[in-house]
């Protein structure tokens, strides 16, 4: 195990492993996945995720303590497991449409939950990647209650969305409501996820996110942007939505990465010369 963690394959590895989303992975999957007569399988796909993601962790780190969301993570697949198995047709049907906002709401639970009992569930994810003199610090524990927060706020707006499909529009495979918003609310918070740490060093260090750099806002919603050019794409290749919309989406999300793309590298080219003078 040390030497695979040696190398580079292994360091990047153990540095995905170290990241909150692992966690998050199976309820992502699942919403993701289920629907009209896919409930078995996202369940069973999901909690396949959650065991070899604790399994995998317990290899990594013996003897060190089972982290929140991984414990909930088994249990809610395991009960879903369980429920799926002795429920009768009506009760499948119910979980087919309504077990993805069943499980987002569970996530909001656990985000907010966490952060009630002072013990944000990214912590635990954190204390791996930094220096155990780090973990008391104001700036740590506020970036990791941030980042929490973040993500319970993305798992409502997931969670909202797939309601307002369900009770509102009476469509469990809305494309906008089941899959664009929600997928959409999850990109924002992976990538804020990675951002926002060397923004609150820069601040703790008196520094200012330089124009276009990589704690700039607009660095921060470059994935997003381009995550427009794809649901451009699906609007026009599923008739989702009139064709000026996915023309203009698939525009605008190229043009908004260009943008900040160039305002990133104009930054940086412009650095040799103030350091020249």
């Amino acid at each position: 195990m040390n030497a695979v963690a040696d190398t580079e394959a292994g360091r990047r590895l153990a540095g995905f492993l170290d990241n909150p989303v692992v966690g998050m992975l199976p309820w992502i999957v699942f919403s993701v996945l289920v629907g009209p007569g896919r409930f078995e399988f996202a369940v069973a796909i999901s909690l396949a995720i959650a065991l070899v993601v604790v399994v995998v962790d317990r290899l990594r780190r013996p003897g060190t303590s089972v982290k929140i969301i991984e414990v909930s993570d088994v249990v809610f697949f395991a009960a879903l497991a369980i429920v799926g198995l002795f429920a009768s047709a009506g009760t499948l049907r119910w979980l087919e449409t309504y077990s993805g906002e069943l499980s987002n709401f569970a996530l909001v639970t656990i985000a907010f939950g966490s952060i009630a009992v002072r013990v944000p569930f990214t912590v635990q994810y954190a204390r791996e990647r930094v220096d155990r003199s780090l973990w008391h610090t104001r700036g740590f524990m506020h970036t990791n209650y941030v980042i929490t927060a973040v993500w319970g706020l993305a798992f409502l707006v997931a969670a909202v969305a797939g309601l307002i499909g369900d009770l509102v529009l009476r469509q469990p495979d809305n494309i906008w409501t089941n899959w664009v918003v929600q997928i959409g609310a999850i990109i924002v918070a992976l990538r804020f996820t990675e951002w926002y740490p060397p923004v609150v060093r820069e601040r703790i260090h008196g520094g200012r996110p330089s124009r276009g750099g990589p704690t700039s806002v607009g660095a921060l919603f470059v994935p997003f942007a381009g995550y427009l050019v794809p649901v451009g794409i699906v609007v026009l290749a599923f008739g989702s939505g009139p064709t000026w919309l996915g023309i203009a989406l698939i525009v605008l999300g190229a043009l908004l990465v260009r943008a900040f793309k160039l305002d990133e590298n104009g930054d940086r080219t412009a650095e040799p010369r103030r350091d020249a003078e």
